[in-house]
């Protein structure tokens, strides 16, 4: 059986974080294992609460996973300042993680910066580097690239840009576009797009966790990067597909609509 690492917030309502990616690597049928960074009192109308894990506590939890159980990919959400950063890089170039894919949780949805200068700063010259993949959403490309993204043409001049500075592959999602939801893949200097109609379902609380989850998934399986992402992608459009109704503002996705009764 392949294991999937990661480590990411915990989200008490289950639809983000370390629950969202848990469910996504079951649903994979893959053994899923968790480093928690930070405690969370939210559902799906907002944030009311983050307790952090202090840095050493986030170095003991990946100590004792990589120590007994390796993980064959690793994924990373939230991270919430500059010394928790700089534990996980630590770690993970002690055990020489493999298959990383990285989601960099930098803005909320409601547009607010999560991260402080000094942590953005540890994110992209020290965490960002180690990433076999990255998937900012448009807002978290912005950050990245220093303008604003509005067209494909900006995505793919973002992707250019970020790659000045770091080297592996950017998969900057486009669920912010107006009149469509492409996905850019940047690699090896060249564009891939995935092309993808606008689905009608507010209850997107959790896509950018799950969409990260399914792809390192898929990279431990030996899938190629594309095709990781193709297979992703088709998980996600599957879940929000299914069309689950819970909760008072943005709900959570149907992880499991694989198995659920028609």
């Amino acid at each position: 059986m392949k294991k999937v690492l990661t480590i990411a917030g915990s989200d008490c309502s289950g639809g983000a974080g370390i629950q969202a990616d848990i469910k996504t690597i079951t649903t994979h049928g893959m053994y899923a294992m968790s480093v928690i960074t930070a405690l969370t009192a939210q559902n799906t109308t907002g944030v009311f609460g983050v307790l952090e894990s202090t840095p050493d506590f986030v170095a003991q939890q990946m100590d004792a996973v990589f120590s007994d159980i390796f993980p064959d990919a690793v994924k990373i959400g939230m991270v919430s300042n500059k010394d928790i950063i700089l534990v996980i890089v630590e770690k993970l170039l002690q055990y020489k993680a493999v298959n990383i894919v990285l989601d960099p949780v930098m803005v909320s949805t409601r547009g607010s910066r999560l991260l402080k200068d000094d942590a953005m700063e540890m994110l992209m010259t020290r965490l960002i580097p180690l990433a076999d993949i990255i998937t900012p959403n448009i807002p978290e490309a912005e950050c990245l690239c220093g303008f604003t993204i509005e067209t494909r043409d900006d995505m793919e001049k973002a992707a250019i840009k970020i790659s000045g500075w770091y080297g592996g592959n950017i998969l900057i999602k486009g669920g912010h576009l107006t009149d469509c939801s492409d996905d850019l893949l940047y690699s090896g200097g060249q564009c891939h797009w995935y092309h993808q109609e606008k689905i009608s379902n507010p209850n997107t609380h959790g896509t950018g966790c799950t969409l990260s989850s399914a792809i390192a998934c898929n990279l431990a399986l030996g899938r190629s990067m594309k095709d990781s992402i193709t297979h992703s992608k088709r998980y996600i459009t599957g879940a929000l597909m299914a069309y689950l109704n819970l909760g008072a503002g943005s709900g959570p996705l149907d992880h499991c609509w694989q198995f659920t009764e028609s």
